[in-house]
């Protein structure tokens, strides 16, 4: 009970927080928008896997925009702050689900409005929008776990996208070959693979998100 109360409390300042600022939500979505039209202005028109792999792309980079900061932003004064009021499980808990909702939320807008910019639709938009979710939340619980390592080291921005690197690149890769699927139409049993590797990765990455952090965070 005590982990959900501080679990709690900690998600509401972190909206509080976004809400005061709004920094997080407006930055990255404005990026997004300039991006998207930026693309439309140099293609006009992209169908089939080009249309995909460019949408991954401009995802990516804004993934990383948002949840980065997760912990890079975090002062010295407030993490003694938090140390103080709440356990290590309860933060990274906390960082982990507001970063899913973050990253779910601007996923939706982002394919909203890059759907209505180039005019196209995948053959199966159920199965499109499943990627999606899984690609929210593999980056939300990715990045979370990498900005808390390099929050710990001087240079935070240049060691994030070192580590970042070898950990991102399969799972993009699962991310495209699943959301081809859904641009081709194929039966949705072929893409049960992918699904499943999502999800593992996802589990694996927020057990270990739990099992290391406190280590991390005791630093």
């Amino acid at each position: 009970m005590q982990l959900i109360k501080e679990v709690k409390f900690l998600i509401g300042k972190e909206l509080l927080l976004e809400w005061r600022s709004k920094y997080a939500l407006n930055g990255v979505v404005l990026y997004v928008v300039s991006t998207v039209f930026v693309c439309f202005l140099s293609f006009v028109s992209l169908r089939g896997i080009t249309w995909n792999a460019l949408f991954w792309i401009i995802m990516l980079f804004a993934s990383i925009n948002a949840v980065s900061k997760s912990f890079l932003q975090e002062s010295k004064g407030r993490q003694l702050y938090i140390y103080t009021i709440a356990s290590p499980l309860a933060l990274i808990i906390s960082k982990t689900i507001y970063n899913i909702f973050l990253m779910l939320l601007l996923t939706l807008i982002a394919l909203g409005f890059y759907t209505l910019v180039f005019d196209y639709v995948p053959e199966d938009m159920g199965l499109y929008l499943v990627a999606t979710v899984l690609g929210s939340l593999s980056f939300s619980t990715i990045f979370t776990m990498i900005s808390a390592i390099a929050s710990k080291a001087g240079n935070g921005g240049m060691l994030m996208a070192i580590l970042s690197f070898p950990v991102i690149i399969p799972v993009i890769t699962v991310l495209i070959k699943l959301s081809k699927n859904a641009i081709d139409g194929l039966d949705r049993s072929v893409s049960l693979d992918e699904i499943g590797i999502l999800l593992i990765i996802n589990v694996l990455v927020a057990v270990f998100s739990l099992m290391l952090f406190p280590y991390l965070w005791r630093d």
